[in-house]
């Protein structure tokens, strides 16, 4: 089953340019989602794939399922943005802020969770990127850029972390996304970062 669901999931590009007929045959066989799996597991999923007892790495797939790896990684990514939107005092943005981001908008504001402090260079790069992405939403309604903005921080963040802590899921993440997917570097520290993450799983686990 998990594996029926990974492979549905993931990004076709990762596939290695198979045509679109081809992989839907194989995603439709027993035997072709293995031939499938294997490939994967040589590179990309070498992890989540790996043999093991019980459901082995692959139980990721079932615990994470695409909308909680979303919502991970745009609390991340709002998290990573803290010093930014902290620092808009400006009424317009602030309501946007909080309309768009809801309780995320929220996170990025309790300094329990992060203090916000990054060197000038990064605090630089966060604002110029937050005022674009507002700039770029003009008419207040459409979020686009911001949720943009947000989702590419918070999955850097996530595959910078799950690298030395949870490989899987890092993996799992970067296959719901295209291969060439540009990431923003990463800057949280560990702390926070697992703060958030451990509310996650915990909310997931009680679903």
């Amino acid at each position: 089953m998990a594996l029926q669901v990974l492979l549905a999931e993931i990004d076709p590009g990762w596939h290695g340019g198979l045509e679109p007929e081809l992989l839907s045959r194989a995603n439709g066989s027993r035997l072709g989602r293995r031939l499938l799996a294997r490939w994967l597991a040589k590179a990309a999923a070498a992890t989540l794939l790996a043999p093991a007892p019980g459901d082995g790495p692959i139980g990721v797939v079932l615990r994470w399922p695409r909308a909680g790896v979303a919502a991970l990684t745009r609390d991340l990514g709002a998290l990573a943005f803290a010093p930014a939107i902290r620092a808009e005092v400006r009424r317009e943005p602030v309501r946007r802020l909080k309309q768009a981001l809801g309780n995320s908008y929220l996170l990025a504001l309790d300094n329990t969770v992060w203090n916000g402090r990054v060197d000038p260079a990064t605090s630089q790069r966060l604002a110029t990127g937050l005022a674009q992405a507002l700039t770029s939403d003009a008419s207040g309604d459409d979020n686009t850029a911001l949720y943009a903005l947000l989702d590419r921080q918070g999955r850097a963040e996530l595959d910078e972390w799950a690298r030395s802590h949870d490989p899987a899921l890092g993996e799992w993440a970067r296959l719901l996304q295209p291969g060439d997917a540009v990431s923003d570097p990463a800057h949280l520290p560990e702390k926070p970062l697992l703060r958030v993450y451990t509310h996650h799983q915990s909310r997931r686990a009680a679903h």
